[in-house]
């Protein structure tokens, strides 16, 4: 009987799959699985950092839906990816991560890179904490079947990210060819509301004075947009979103009352408070949204009564109490609520006077923000950049943003089109997720213009992305906007403490200091754009849009707090108030 490598035979195994893409970067213990990947269909993107190949390959899964699949080293290669895993595991992102490991019969000796220095060891424990299951490969002929489960456990239920330790003399081990033996479902269900939950909650829907629907990340697709919106204009029910729902329904849409929480809006919060019913849909009530769950600000349970429909049972009332709490997919969910909605009330609710105010507004922030935009001032303001990105940018640009204005101020005031993107690191806020998600965005959609919206801060912390990005060919914009300072939490400390020590850039005389990002760009093999005026921006952007090239774009930007109507308990913490209940 013929034999391969246990190494081709897995990369037949992910061709069956149809993975496209694995992203990482080399070590002594995975080249033989990359040199299987050599003449496969599967192309390697090389990455200099392997947290640069954990977000690339983050982004390529949020831009397909499909898993992203990464490829690390043994010790310091596995664990340099640990941020980038975790964001994408944060952000209920599959990830497939696979890892080569010392040998086999070395383990416990500390062999060299193992990560074995009080106890034995056992790299796959580093990952437990946020993955949603780990295999540490024991036998060759256990790999198919574990590779399976892999592919399976980060796409089915609340999607995640999954790490396969496989020792690097497996690899190298005869095994037959891969026969398709343990291929991916065809069909991957899900779970369904019953019918009876359904009608309860519909009921409640029908009987409410104020209801709202609330809904996260986790509501993606066309068809749970559709669900969503019909139910909404059904019933003319006001609608909010989480930081991570942006871009769900379009920022035009006439019930959308947009973002709460920190930087929510007074508007909004009238809602969340106001409500008798909420219908929570795939939202997990993060702090950032729910205002440190301060009933004061944000959410008021009870006396309002929370509908909360997950995937993940664990979430159902994890922050809130529950009036009724389904674990169902949301589109099934939302299907069937607005059938039982349907077939009691054919005719559509109307709520005089209530889409006006939400108009007046949404337009008010809108128009606020737009009017901030039109300043002359140099370094410009945030406002004037996101501006000018919305005037210049094709409708269905996508927006990968890192922490800080770029995300937040994305979030409150960017009037997203209706065909565009919001990409964003929520759960962990990942400062340097936005350069090198971009590039997996950009890789999986090569047809868009792809931004990545990044302070300094950001893109310091993930200069491999624009190598990464040259290197593939992908034209991403890297616009940089450039205070010098990590520049929100310059600010959070100047207003709560009086000065921003240890926050903002500085040479050795204490002069403001920063790399020219733009002369980065150009040693990189991209087109480098050094912004010096206000009117240049625009220039910048239409010319890195028509040339299609990796471009990076300098943009000397203000510090400028991003306004935050919600509340945050932090703020309180550095007064020294704590809440009753934590003395």
């Amino acid at each position: 009987m013929s034999t391969v490598t246990a190494a081709e035979a897995l990369v037949a195994q992910l061709e069956s799959y149809g993975v496209e893409y694995v992203f990482g970067t080399c070590g002594h213990t995975n080249i033989a699985l990359l040199d299987a990947l050599g003449p496969s269909s599967v192309e390697f993107v090389i990455a200099r950092h392997e947290q640069a190949a954990a977000h690339a390959a983050d982004g390529y899964a949020r831009a397909t839906g499909r898993p992203g699949v990464l490829l690390t080293h043994v010790g310091p290669g596995m664990m340099n990816a640990v941020t980038g895993v975790a964001t994408a595991a944060l952000d209920s992102v599959p990830l497939v991560v696979i890892t080569g490991d010392v040998p086999s019969y070395y383990y416990g000796r500390h062999p060299h890179q193992e990560v074995n220095l009080h106890a034995d060891a056992d790299q796959t424990a580093i990952y437990q904490p946020f993955c949603k299951r780990t295999w540490q490969v024991q036998r060759v002929q256990d790999l198919p079947r574990v590779t399976e489960r892999a592919f399976w456990t980060a796409t089915s239920g609340r999607p995640g990210a999954v790490l396969v330790n496989i020792p690097m003399d497996l690899f190298n081990r005869p095994v037959a060819p891969y026969d398709g033996g343990h291929p991916l479902p065809g069909h991957l269900g899900t779970t369904a509301l019953d019918e009876a939950t359904a009608d309860k909650i519909a009921e409640a829907l029908l009987h409410a004075e104020r209801p709202l629907l609330y809904f996260g990340g986790g509501l993606r697709g066309p068809r749970a947009r559709t669900a969503l919106l019909d139910l909404a204009e059904h019933l003319d029910i006001p609608l909010a979103h989480s930081l991570m729902g942006k871009g769900a329904v379009a920022d035009q849409h006439p019930l959308l009352l947009g973002m709460p929480g920190f930087w929510g809006l007074d508007t909004t919060h009238e809602h969340t408070k106001g409500a008798d019913i909420v219908l929570a849909l795939a939202t997990r009530f993060a702090e950032t949204d729910a205002s440190s769950w301060d009933s004061v600000h944000t959410w008021n349970f009870p006396p309002s009564k929370l509908i909360q429909i997950d995937i993940d049972p664990a979430e159902i009332g994890r922050n809130y109490p529950v009036h009724i709490g389904a674990v169902a997919d949301v589109t099934l969910a939302l299907e069937a609520i607005g059938a039982a909605v349907h077939a009691r009330r054919a005719t559509p609710v109307t709520r005089p006077g209530l889409r006006e105010t939400i108009a007046a507004a949404r337009r008010g922030v809108f128009d606020a923000a737009t009017e901030a935009g039109r300043s002359d001032t140099f370094p410009l303001r945030p406002q004037r950049i996101l501006t000018d990105l919305r005037e210049t940018l094709p409708d269905s640009a996508v927006l990968v943003t890192d922490v800080g204005w770029n995300k937040n101020g994305v979030a409150q005031c960017y009037e997203l089109p209706e065909q565009g993107r919001f990409i964003t690191p929520g759960g962990a806020s990942t400062m340097g997720f936005g350069p090198a998600a971009a590039v997996g965005v950009q890789i999986a959609q090569p047809d868009k213009v792809v931004v990545a919206l990044i302070g300094d801060g950001g893109m310091s912390a993930q200069l491999p992305a624009v190598p990464m990005a040259v290197e593939q060919g992908a034209p991403v914009i890297f616009v940089v906007m450039n205070n010098r300072a990590h520049g929100t939490i310059a600010d959070l400390q100047a207003s709560s403490f009086g000065r921003s020590y240890g926050c903002e850039f500085t040479d050795a005389e204490g002069n403001s200091y920063s790399p020219d990002f733009a002369r980065y760009g150009q040693a990189c093999g991209a087109d480098g754009y050094a912004v010096g005026t206000p009117a240049e921006l625009r220039k910048a952007l239409e010319n890195a849009i028509e040339r299609r090239r990796p471009a990076v774009l300098d943009v000397p930007m203000v510090n400028e707090p991003v306004p935050t109507p919600g509340h945050w308990n932090i703020k309180d913490i550095y007064a020294g108030r704590f809440p009753a209940d934590a003395v």
